[in-house]
């Protein structure tokens, strides 16, 4: 086993509670350090394809999940009046062959009771304010007035990574042009699996999450990332389903609380590699943030978590692991990230009429997550 044997993790979100886990369950003492003084989970659901459903049963917690979230068996594909375009399988990871959905709140509770009881200390309202790099270990001061030493510190602290400012220096994500809108609903009879609806202005969906709820989403061209005004957002979310017809316009009729209403600019970034230096390792959204048209960045996350896992229990220096860690990942999220920007341009291109017609945004899609079936 390597010399590793205490770690910090810098952030409290999907990435760095399912690491925890991980390295919990290899030996390796874990410590987390969240920001923020309260769990204040941001978004509505999450869609967890194969590969992710996977991970979870990798991590122990399939059970938890199922639970709690919901399972879909195919995705359906629809014009924006609902007629069927394409009725797709899920395409199997090992022995998983459905996707899931489940409220962001739920997974993130799942996570956060088997980090505690696997032994992971975490502390509220702390982050980092000096990160030192040794040969042997790195120092760190947090905001608090406290300091640690670490054998591994793991940057997990998203998109807007400070760990990744402090040590690889000022790099800034992508907005993308776009935005989703999330809202929560009644989950309507008859809705098993995912459905998309593509129109000629935007592209929408229904994802069932629990037995009794899904979330409407729909993106929208957003050029300029224009500010919005929080008590119209349910206004202004509703407008976006206009051209849409059938199920999808009745559900959003009933978007009536601004609160409820989640909308995210998309951002991009991928850190060249390597996405260590010395004994500060990047993971999840600070080191590979992606859009969500792959539904793949929880997936992502948890999967480098559990790369990590299995590496740090070898005999190895922590270079020649880390090494290692990025041979195995950086191809598999660059991936991820290339393929979720370029469907990110053909849509954009799509509302120009400027699409060449060879470029088959559906097959894209089939294509990466049958790569995401692959071992890891």
């Amino acid at each position: 086993m390597s010399k590793v044997k205490k770690v910090l993790i810098v952030g409290g979100g999907i990435g760095g509670l399912a690491t925890a886990i991980a390295l919990q369950k290899a030996g390796i003492e874990t410590e987390i350090v969240e920001k923020q003084k309260e769990w204040n989970i941001y978004g509505v659901g999450i869609i967890l394809q194969s590969n992710a459903i996977r991970a979870i049963d990798q991590l122990g917690l399939l059970d938890e999940f199922l639970s709690v979230g919901t399972t879909h068996s195919a995705l359906h594909v629809r014009d924006s009046q609902g007629n069927m375009i394409m009725d797709a399988p899920i395409h199997p990871s090992g022995n998983f062959n459905i996707t899931g959905g489940v409220p962001r709140r739920n997974l993130h509770q799942i996570l956060y009771k088997a980090a505690i009881e696997s032994g992971t200390k975490i502390r509220l309202g702390t982050s980092v304010e000096i990160i030192e790099n040794g040969d042997s270990f790195v120092y760190t001061k947090f905001t608090d007035g406290t300091s640690g030493t670490y054998d591994l510190v793991i940057g997990a602290d998203g998109v807007r990574s400070k760990v990744r400012n402090m040590v690889f220096g000022e790099i800034q994500p992508n907005f993308v042009g776009q935005a989703v809108w999330r809202y929560t609903l009644p989950r309507p009879k008859d809705i098993e699996n995912i459905t998309m609806y593509y129109g000629r202005k935007a592209k929408a969906g229904i994802v069932p999450m629990t037995k009794d709820s899904v979330y409407v989403f729909i993106v929208t061209a957003e050029p300029g990332n224009p500010w919005k005004q929080e008590d119209q957002l349910h206004v202004e979310m509703r407008e976006a389903f206009q051209e849409f017809g059938g199920l999808i316009a009745e559900l959003s009729e009933q978007i009536t609380d601004p609160k409820g209403v989640v909308y995210r600019p998309l951002e991009t970034l991928i850190v060249e590699k390597p996405w260590y230096r010395d004994r500060v390792l990047l993971i999840g959204d600070s080191a590979h943030a992606t859009v969500p048209h792959l539904a793949q960045g929880a997936a992502m996350a948890i999967e480098d978590g559990l790369v990590l896992a299995e590496l740090l229990q070898e005999d190895l220096p922590l270079t020649a692991i880390l090494d290692q860690f990025m041979e195995r990942r950086f191809d598999r999220c660059k991936f991820v990230v290339d393929n979720s920007n370029t469907l990110v341009e053909w849509e954009l291109l799509q509302l120009e009429g400027k699409l060449p017609k060879e470029n088959n945004p559906n097959a894209i899609v089939a294509q990466s997550l049958i790569r995401m079936t692959e071992t890891i």
